[in-house]
C-alpha cells in the first residue's frame, strides 16, 4: 500500500515562501503519477501542480509562475516550492499519487489519484 506523508506546513505572511515535501513508502514496481492538490475551508479539492507520464510539469494557472513542483526519485520525494504566497493560497495541501498505466495518461490536475497524503496546513496572513 502506498503511503504518502507530507511536511513543511505552517503560517507565513503575505509574499512568504514555504517548502512541502512528500515521502512516499510502498510503492510497487512501476512508474507513478504525482500532483500537489489543495482544499481551502469551503471549497472543492484543486489540483495545484502535477507531473504529465513524459515528466513535464503542469501549473494551475493560479499559481504559475509562483509554485515549482520537483522530485527527487532516489529519495522518494516530492517537493512543492512556493513563493509570493497570497492569503487566497491558505490550504490544506495534498500529496497524490497513482499507478502510470500504460495506456493512459497521468491525471495531471484531475482529481483521479487513488492514493492521497493526510495533508499539511499552510496559512498566509495579510
Amino acid at each position: 500500500q502506498v503511503k504518502l506523508v507530507e511536511s513543511g506546513g505552517g503560517s507565513v505572511q503575505t509574499g512568504g515562501s514555504r517548502k512541502l515535501s512528500c515521502v512516499g513508502s510502498g510503492y510497487t514496481n512501476g512508474r507513478y503519477c504525482m500532483a500537489w492538490f489543495r482544499q481551502a475551508p469551503g471549497k472543492e479539492r484543486e489540483g495545484v501542480a502535477a507531473f504529465d507520464e513524459d515528466g513535464r510539469v503542469i501549473y494551475a494557472d493560479s499559481v504559475k509562475g509562483r509554485f515549482t513542483i520537483s522530485r527527487d526519485n532516489a529519495k522518494n520525494t516530492l517537493y512543492l516550492q512556493m513563493n509570493t504566497l497570497k492569503p487566497e493560497d491558505t490550504a490544506k495541501y495534498y500529496c497524490v499519487a497513482d499507478l502510470e498505466l500504460p495506456w493512459a495518461p497521468c491525471p495531471k490536475l484531475r482529481n483521479e489519484y487513488n492514493y492521497w497524503g493526510q495533508g499539511t496546513q499552510v496559512t498566509v496572513s495579510s
